[in-house]
């Protein structure tokens, strides 16, 4: 057995980033830069100001108070989205401005509406003006050619808007890995059908499929296969043919019918690992074959989840060129003990909270077995226990990732 450490280690080593690609940011949530993104203009463009108002020239009011107003001449209206070259504020007059307007030539301040009163068509100001007061001006967020994302983050709707701000309607991306998932069992049937005798509701293959989904991928290939030698052989060399990642679950053990090792390795994969000190998921296999890689999960449910959001998740950020590579292991505290496994890390389905000082609590759930998953209508997150002689104690910290919604 190797560590889950060394495992991730050996994933980086052998999956290689995919090539690039141009995408429309009107469709690119979820997807990732594949170069630097520099702004192609300053931001803001002009100097603008930040909310409804008067442009002024700030000395004009430096005598105005609430028994001694200033009153200042209407001289023109700046709204947002329009220019007018000829506008001006001169000395004694203001110019009515709205939340993004451009800053009429002469202005060094403006005055916030409700600052203000309107008499005899004169402007009323009762308090002094700063130079610069609610002036947003140019390239003060940031100046044309300043870089706006890295290569390697992931875009969010938030992201693609600050890139849409700069300039830009379209970027490079990693090209979206092609994935294939293949489910094992003589014991399998689809879900919602009748079951005979000794057969089972096939839950991995909707579990794999709408992982996926949430990682923003739709397989190229899905096959629910029997424990059939020659049906896996047929089945396993389409996937390395047609996609980056083959993810299969179940014939990965030593039983007289787990097959698709022999078969992945006569098919050209070269082993890079199996057996990892892990509790569930110990006889998780990878290996890969020119450009594809397979992992090879365990059959039971618990052991699959694990190996998808564990191993999984990092070949996929590892093809996708992400900076931040999964697992994100945080720092929370049990709020429950639990024993020990003194040779194998343990990965343990629990409910997260925050306490009144906004440190994450780790509730404990039953039914751990690797072939349950009833818990996961309650789990949110996966803690990681560290192999040791000593069990854990309620309040200890240990390490935890959010399960992938």
């Amino acid at each position: 057995m190797i560590s889950i450490d060394d495992a991730l280690t050996t994933l980086d080593h052998h999956i290689r980033g995919l090539e690039a690609e141009p995408l429309d940011l009107a469709s690119g949530t979820g997807r990732v830069l594949a170069q630097d993104v520099l702004s192609l203009t300053d931001l803001p463009r002009f100097d603008q100001s930040a909310m409804d108002g008067y442009a002024v020239i700030a000395a004009d009011l430096s005598a105005a108070t609430d028994t001694t107003p200033v009153a200042l001449e209407l001289t023109g209206t700046a709204p947002a989205g329009t220019t007018d070259p000829e506008l001006k504020v001169a000395s004694g007059g203001a110019v009515r401005i709205l939340t993004g307007g451009q800053i009429p030539a002469g202005a060094d301040s403006v005055v916030p509406q409700e600052l203000t009163e309107q008499a005899n068509g004169r402007i009323l100001f009762r308090r002094p003006a700063q130079p610069g007061s609610n002036i947003r001006r140019r390239s003060e967020e940031l100046a044309s050619g300043a870089r706006l994302a890295r290569a390697g983050q992931r875009l969010t709707p938030g992201r693609i808007a600050a890139l849409i701000m700069g300039g830009h309607t379209q970027v490079s991306v990693t090209a979206l890995p092609r994935v294939a998932a293949l489910t094992t069992g003589d014991e399998l049937r689809s879900p919602g059908s009748e079951l005979a005798a000794g057969e089972i509701h096939d839950s991995n293959g909707p579990l794999m499929l709408n992982w996926l989904a949430s990682q923003g991928i739709s397989p190229v290939l899905q096959r629910r296969l029997p424990d059939d030698e020659a049906l896996i052989r047929e089945a396993l060399a389409e996937a390395l043919e047609s996609a980056d990642l083959v993810l299969t679950s179940g014939g990965v053990s030593v039983g007289d019918r787990d097959y698709l090792i022999p078969v992945a390795e006569s098919l050209g994969v070269e082993r890079h690992y199996w057996k990892v000190a892990q509790k569930p998921g110990k006889p998780i296999y990878f290996g890969t074959r020119g450009g594809s890689a397979l992992l090879g999960l365990p059959g039971n449910p618990g052991a699959v989840l694990v190996g998808l959001e564990v191993h999984a998740a990092r070949i996929l950020d590892r093809l996708q060129g992400v900076r931040s590579l999964r697992p994100h292991w945080q720092c929370g505290l049990l709020a429950g003990s639990e024993r020990v496994d003194a040779r194998r890390d343990r990965l343990l389905r629990m409910r997260h909270s925050n306490d009144s000082n906004g440190r994450t609590l780790l509730h404990p759930l039953g039914l751990q077995d690797s072939h349950m998953l009833s818990n996961l209508t309650d789990a949110t997150a996966l803690v990681r226990l560290r192999s040791r002689e000593a069990d854990y104690d309620v309040g200890e910290t240990v390490e935890w990732i959010a399960l992938s919604p």
